[in-house]
């Protein structure tokens, strides 16, 4: 098939997520030195460079995998993002769900095709794109959001990567531990995935959306929260005995003779804990174990966590624990660009949203 004859049946194409692009894709361009350049392919656009320039039409009906020159003669690598490598360059209201911890999440919480989950703190959207993948066209995913400025940006963002609102998701807006009754019957959910500032206050209401077996899981980024998530869920006696875990990845320079780790590495950014939850009415039993100089009282456990001290702190700040959000200026420009990037995605016009330009430098290689 020609060129030519690739280019007219693509070009009024809806967007894809394989095969040759199309207005409204996604791509990544590798440059000569490895930096990745991620544009939104628009009918008209062109990409920038002080290396040069490339055309957006030059791109459209080429196969994913391609190498193609700019006006200069240089080489560049033109590849359809993957999952991760949106959620790392897309815009961000909130921290992310790094690619790594995601992973784990959906292997710790056995998320598979067709199960109904909930997800309180939908932050920019991450997490969200990954539960979608587990769960498939067959199930559900419950999204729960306290702010209205991180729920407009993750939903712009699932619709840029996606090029539609998937109908098996959906997000409310508000208290987790009261819209959640309202949403989903109890007894009805798979799973349970709290990444919030204090998920040890929705262990309850977690526990009835649930069903016999179902699994919790919870990101916390600090050993404060992760001690306190930890003692609620064994206090509630709803579930199973907690596991606890961190995920570190270092990666390694190959070529050639030298094999060498690389000099840097994604280490702490959260830690997951899980458990299990038991059937109504039955008594977990006590683990056996020798007594240790470990062993603690509710008195320690007090003087490490004041909110369980009679007249103690009862609210946990995100400063208390020494994480900072954006101003409210920042969220209004990141929501802006999540809506670009969605207009963009659906209609592949540049001036599908104030007639902005489709570049957005995302992350270096190097």
């Amino acid at each position: 098939m020609s060129r030519d004859v690739e280019r007219s049946e693509t070009e009024t194409a809806s967007p894809a997520l394989s095969g040759p692009f199309r207005y409204g894709d996604r791509v990544q361009l590798t440059g000569p030195k490895g930096r990745l350049n991620t544009i939104t392919l628009v009918d008209g656009g062109e990409f920038h460079s002080h290396r040069g320039m490339i055309r957006h039409s030059e791109l459209v009906g080429l196969p994913d995998g391609s190498v193609l020159r700019n006006s200069n003669d240089e080489e560049y690598l033109a590849l359809r993002p993957l999952l991760s490598d949106f959620v790392m360059s897309m815009p961000r209201g909130a921290a992310i769900v790094y690619p790594k911890d995601a992973a784990q999440i959906l292997s710790l919480a056995d998320i598979f095709p067709g199960a109904r989950v909930v997800e309180a703190g939908v932050g920019s959207g991450a997490l969200s794109l990954h539960l979608l993948r587990g769960v498939g066209s067959e199930g559900r995913l419950f999204s729960f959001e306290r702010r209205d400025e991180f729920a407009e940006i993750a939903s712009s963002n699932i619709e840029a990567f996606s090029g539609s609102v998937p109908d098996n998701w959906s997000v409310t807006v508000g208290d987790l531990q009261e819209v959640l009754p309202a949403t989903c019957e109890a007894g009805s959910i798979d799973r349970v995935v709290l990444d919030m500032l204090a998920p040890w206050e929705c262990v309850g209401v977690a526990a009835e959306a649930l069903k016999p077996g179902g699994v919790i899981i919870c990101y916390v980024a600090t050993v404060t929260q992760l001690s306190r998530v930890a003692e609620e869920l064994r206090r509630s006696g709803l579930y199973t005995h907690p596991q606890a875990s961190e995920t570190m990845v270092r990666g390694w320079h190959v070529e050639g003779l030298a094999v060498r780790p690389d000099h840097r590495m994604v280490a702490h950014t959260g830690f997951l804990i899980t458990a299990r939850r038991l059937a109504p009415g039955t008594q977990l039993p006590q683990l056996k174990r020798r007594a240790s100089k470990g062993e603690f009282t509710d008195e320690d456990l007090a003087a490490w966590m004041p909110d369980l001290v009679e007249g103690g702190e009862s609210e946990w700040t995100p400063e208390s624990i020494g994480q900072w959000s954006k101003s409210d200026k920042v969220l209004r420009k990141k929501a802006r660009e999540a809506q670009k990037l969605a207009a963009q995605r659906a209609s592949g016009s540049e001036d599908a949203v104030f007639g902005a330009a489709a570049e957005d430098a995302a992350p270096t290689a190097e």
